[in-house]
């Protein structure tokens, strides 16, 4: 089942950019046909369920992904969809129109479900992503914690979300939050090892972009950004000008992995722009090789 992941999850990284993914918003369309040539083919790219975006966006995108030689992954975000015949005709289309293998659900951010599926399990548990030829699902993992479910919630939930799958003749795959702190997300794969969660990981990392705009989706996501963390980033809490690279954070990351952690591989999170974060991907790949 790991080959629908990625080609490269059997044998360990070159570097720890190796075999990496990244994400889009359904918005997209143009920024990726600019970075496609910078991209390796068969790179896996999500296809993010934000509000304001159209199913024929959504779907535009994700033929669009598999038309420029990559791997599409769209989202399902439970709470927004409205019914199940929505959530049918979406998968259906998706695989029809862009020959999607791999999925990625998740709750999403409303507090009360827009239609029938209250949560991601919720999803899974329906049987259609089985029916349809889906390989893989995706699951979100947080290494920081999650603003609705304590932290032992959340390593039950994963943990039967993964067995679930498995059960259903599918691959899991967790996909974390982005974090600037390699320390959390290494002792948090580590736990999920110790737990028995064997599914490869992809750590989330956020893309170069300006400092600003970091420090903006971290407060959005819940994601941990105090002056400690953010120095530790390479960011000064007093300086909020300029851009900021995962640099160190990936290679803060790659001195920590070791064999007990697992497949991990990295997801980028594009916020300053997809050309922007290919082109870093490739300098860093280059000075590595």
């Amino acid at each position: 089942m790991k080959s629908v992941l990625h080609p490269n999850w059997s044998r360990p990284p070159l570097h720890m950019v190796d075999g990496f993914s990244l994400e889009i918003t359904a918005k997209d369309a143009d920024a990726l046909r600019a970075a496609a040539p910078l991209l390796p083919p068969d790179t896996p790219v999500a296809v993010t369920f934000l509000p304001g975006e159209t199913v024929d966006q959504r779907l535009a995108a994700t033929r669009l992904v598999r038309d420029l030689g990559f791997e599409p992954m769209p989202h399902f975000s439970a709470r927004r969809i409205e019914s199940r015949s929505a959530f049918q005709d979406y998968l259906d289309q998706a695989v029809e129109q862009a020959r999607v293998r791999r999925c990625f659900v998740i709750a999403g951010d409303p507090a009360e479900a827009e239609g029938p599926f209250a949560d991601s399990a919720a999803l899974i548990g329906t049987g259609a992503f089985e029916r349809a030829g889906i390989m893989a699902i995706g699951v979100g993992g947080h290494p920081e914690g999650h603003p609705a479910m304590s932290r032992e919630d959340t390593w039950r939930v994963l943990a039967a979300k993964c067995d679930d799958i498995v059960a259903r003749g599918m691959a899991p795959l967790i996909v974390t939050q982005f974090a600037f702190d390699a320390d959390p997300l290494l002792a948090w794969v580590k736990e999920a090892r110790r737990r028995g969660i064997d599914a490869p990981v992809r750590l989330g990392v956020p893309g170069p972009a300006g400092i600003k705009t970091l420090v903006r989706f971290a407060a959005r996501c819940g994601v941990g950004a105090s002056s400690a963390v953010l120095s530790k980033y390479g960011i000064s809490i007093g300086k909020l000008l300029g851009q900021a690279g995962p640099d160190r954070l990936v290679e803060n990351l790659g001195r920590g992995l070791t064999p007990e952690h697992g497949a991990v591989r990295l997801h980028f999170y594009p916020f300053g722009g997809l050309e922007k974060t290919a082109a870093w991907i490739n300098q860093y790949a280059a000075t590595r090789n």
